[in-house]
């Protein structure tokens, strides 16, 4: 080992941060699958649909017509309108083009949201269960995580938590309905409910509505731009197109909110990654603005298969499972297998089902939960019913 290597140093606020758990599920996945060995995949919430051919025709002709340079870091003009122009007519929201941004996928947007507005020793309000990124990107910021547990409200968030966890130093609520990872939505009553009391108490509000489009009836979509006025100053809605319109890999997302919340989230993109991919924002102007039946051929069987699997999980011994509205991951509560099984916690259940019975999901504890595992129904009913079969055999080799 050279001196250099022995010596290499790094940020004291890396030592803070956790690698992403869902991604290392995918990973150990991988590695598996590498060796020969046949795994069913809960762990990545991917949709497994093909990116519909309308939105892959526009990159191709953008390909051609040589629409691959630079464009301003906050996307293009037309992009922004189409982001505007659907949202308008979905939700009935009015935003200036100011007061829109593209980004990278909605991770690098929720990403500049935090570091624009967070300072050390500020405090995150964050309902749990959480995605994994939101607690580490506040850590990044030198903020501190103040976590509500919404276990108890069989994983809805109230206005009432909220007002329970407030404190002097919290500056930021983050909402993400419907919920990765458990698929639950928050009423649109108590949605309002949730904002009114967040600005009487100054709160920036991150709305991550990144599973918009995936709610099942009777529940029916809403944005939290048209719940309120007063206080528009302090919300930032953040969405993708790549969860609704089957595009993980084009990285497309966008922030909604005030001007200066957005041209702060502008600059620091300016010096990050820049532009969008030029071919991604064609092909996303053409999801927007294109026919929606395939979206709706894609929530029709998303219902399908999680009508399916919550049914299969609350038949197995030791499991529970609350139907999700939302998304598309089923939370069953798995407390009763462990405590019969003795197994040490989900992270203990994760990492034996996947070297014993070869199916990957992601243990509660990840998203601040224990007893809990997360599993995604993105995935065919074929592999959806052997992978329940591999679970419920796994399940059954304990006493």
């Amino acid at each position: 080992m050279t001196k250099n290597a022995r010596d290499l140093s790094f940020a004291d606020r890396l030592s803070k941060m956790e690698t992403s758990s869902t991604l290392a599920v995918l990973q150990a996945a991988d590695r598996m699958r590498a060796s020969g060995i046949d795994v069913i995949d809960f762990g990545a919430g991917e949709p497994d649909f093909p990116t519909p051919e309308h939105i892959k025709a526009a990159a191709i002709e953008a390909l051609e017509q040589n629409f691959t340079k630079y464009t301003p870091a906050a996307g293009t003009a037309e992009l922004k309108r189409a982001i505007l122009d659907r949202l308008a007519v979905d939700y009935q929201t009015e935003y200036r083009p100011e007061e829109v941004t593209a980004s990278a996928g909605g991770k690098q947007a929720i990403f500049n949201a935090m570091l624009a507005i967070l300072n050390p020793g500020d405090e995150v309000l964050l309902p749990s269960p959480y995605w994994v990124t939101f607690p580490e990107i506040a850590k990044f910021a030198g903020a501190t995580n103040r976590v509500i547990d919404t276990e108890s409200n069989a994983f809805v968030l109230t206005a009432d938590l909220v007002a329970q966890h407030l404190s002097p130093k919290a500056k930021l609520l983050i909402i993400n309905s419907p919920c990765n990872p458990t698929g639950r939505a928050i009423p649109c009553d108590e949605f309002r409910k949730i904002l009114n009391l967040a600005f009487e108490h100054d709160l920036y509000v991150i709305s991550d509505e990144c599973y918009r489009e995936f709610t099942y009836a009777p529940v029916t979509p809403y944005c939290a731009g048209q719940l309120v006025t007063d206080g528009r100053d302090r919300l930032l809605i953040v969405g993708t197109l790549y969860k609704t319109y089957a595009m993980t890999g084009w990285r497309l997302g966008y922030a909604l909110g005030p001007a200066a919340w957005i041209s702060e989230m502008v600059k620091i993109q300016s010096h990050s990654t820049s532009n969008p991919s030029s071919l991604s924002q064609k092909a996303g102007i053409a999801a927007l603005r294109g026919p929606l039946e395939c979206v709706q051929e894609m929530l029709a069987e998303y219902r399908r298969r999680r009508d399916f699997l919550i049914a299969e999980l609350n038949r197995v011994p030791g499991f529970e499972c609350v139907l999700p509205e939302g998304a598309f991951y089923a939370f069953p509560n798995i407390k009763g297998f462990l405590k019969q099984s003795g197994l040490n916690g989900s992270k203990a259940f994760e990492f034996e089902l996947l070297k014993e019975g070869h199916v990957a999901l992601t243990a509660g504890q990840s998203f601040g939960t224990e007893g809990y595992v997360r599993i995604s129904y993105a995935a065919s009913m074929d592999l959806l019913q052997r992978g329940m079969e591999r679970i419920r055999a796994f399940v059954e080799r304990y006493p």
